[in-house]
């Protein structure tokens, strides 16, 4: 007790208060600095030092969202985890990955004819500018498009747009992996935009595209444009689905014949000709048109209208497209009354759901039959009109060469005419 020799406590309860407190700082003093007293408990002593470590552990084993551990130390600390790597793919990635070597670039060229200017011709002009400028006149120019398609034959069948090698001289096909062949142009359908072009394999063995189902496409559904947009080789874009069945009249294009797949998915200059897959990597349709006023708003070809004709292309064979020679719109009671309440009107028209004659064109069925304008169609065969697009598809299905017995309201009449479908090429 040497220890309180150099301490003069006060007597009375504040010493004894005094030496209390010393004893228990003393004696907690002794607990941390001699570990064998917390053994004698039978309890391991606290190591401050590994405790952080634990707890960081045991935080990123029980997050997911929590940064990976260090594979080598996780591995070191506990053998019986295995190392986990992350997977980055999607679906577009496997689609792109199964039908994107089956895609090729289109390159073509052709020859025009450019007239001189007829000031060039002018003696007058001539004589003060010198025959030599009259010479150095092109009278010809090659012309280069690009465009897309995608094999879908390994005997090198491509399908592509028409509009992509029309009037071509030259056509150059070059696959995904860099390799180039010559082309040539088997057959074009200029009414549903579409064109087989045949290139030499040398036996070799060429990816082809899987073809889909359009009929069994959804609005909302995954849309994978795949292309060479502006020059830019092997481009892919994503968008849905967003309508079915749209006309080429209502697209703006009334020379086709077609109902297009709508999609926001980007279709730009050279996209033409590639295809549009679903999330499964098959082609449902082959993307062709672009509204030049809207954005987010593009057109493919469904790919049962490409699977019904390109045999026949294949074959250089011509795709039948009977006709009958008509402008329409779609007409009703209500428009009608519309119209003839007019006192500006053209024309007084039958108050009657139908499709209303605008325009008869000159020497086509429609005017041999006898059809005029202002005559309202109501049957094709017995099945009722009201939409232009029927019609259409009514007489698309038909044979060239085919009558068709029309039911039609003129006036307060209601006659019956029989026309006679004929090629649409040659008119």
């Amino acid at each position: 007790m040497r220890l309180f020799k150099f301490f003069r406590p006060a007597r009375g309860t504040d010493a004894r208060w005094f030496a209390l407190i010393l004893g228990m700082t003393i004696a907690l003093s002794a607990l941390f600095l001699n570990p064998t007293s917390a053994n004698a408990t039978g309890k391991n002593p606290p190591n401050w030092l590994q405790q952080p470590q634990t707890a960081v552990q045991k935080v990123q084993l029980s997050s997911a969202a929590a940064t990976p551990p260090n594979r080598q130390l996780l591995a070191l600390r506990s053998p019986e985890l295995p190392a986990v790597a992350a997977d980055t793919s999607s679906f577009v990635t496997a689609a792109v990955d199964r039908v994107g070597p089956a895609v090729v670039r289109i390159d073509t060229e052709r020859t025009v004819s450019r007239n001189l200017d007829p000031l060039m011709e002018d003696p007058f002009f001539r004589r003060f500018m010198g025959e030599d400028l009259r010479s150095m006149t092109p009278r010809q120019e090659r012309l280069r498009g690009q465009g897309s398609g995608f094999i879908i034959d390994k005997s090198g069948i491509v399908l592509t747009n028409a509009h992509v090698v029309d009037k071509a001289d030259r056509v150059t096909v070059t696959l995904n992996d860099g390799r180039t062949f010559p082309g040539e142009v088997q057959g074009t359908d200029e009414v549903t935009d579409l064109a087989v072009v045949k290139i030499d394999t040398k036996q070799l063995n060429l990816p082809v595209a899987t073809l889909g189902d359009s009929d069994a496409v959804k609005v909302g559904d995954w849309a994978i444009a795949v292309g060479n947009p502006l020059g830019f080789d092997n481009t892919v874009t994503l968008g849905i689905i967003s309508t079915l069945k749209r006309s080429s009249a209502a697209v703006g294009i009334p020379d086709k014949r077609l109902d297009f797949i709508q999609t926001d998915a980007a279709i730009n200059p050279g996209n033409s000709g590639g295809p549009l897959l679903n999330s499964r990597g098959e082609v449902i349709g082959i993307n062709t048109a672009i509204r030049a006023d809207a954005m987010g708003i593009g057109f493919a070809i469904p790919i049962d209208k490409a699977k019904a004709i390109y045999a026949q292309l294949a074959k250089g064979e011509q795709v039948s497209h009977p006709f009958l020679g008509i402008q329409m719109i779609a007409l009703t009671p209500e428009m009608a009354r519309e119209n003839n309440a007019d006192p500006n009107a053209p024309l007084i028209v039958p108050e009657a759901t139908g499709v209303l004659v605008m325009r008869v064109v000159p020497n086509t069925p429609a005017e041999k039959a006898g059809i005029r304008k202002g005559d309202v169609i109501v049957q094709v065969e017995g099945d009722g009109v009201t939409q232009p697009e029927q019609l259409q598809n009514l007489v698309e299905n038909s044979k060239i060469g085919q009558i068709l017995k029309l039911k039609v309201r003129r006036g307060s009449l209601m006659k019956e005419i029989a026309v006679t479908t004929a090629q649409l090429r040659d008119f």
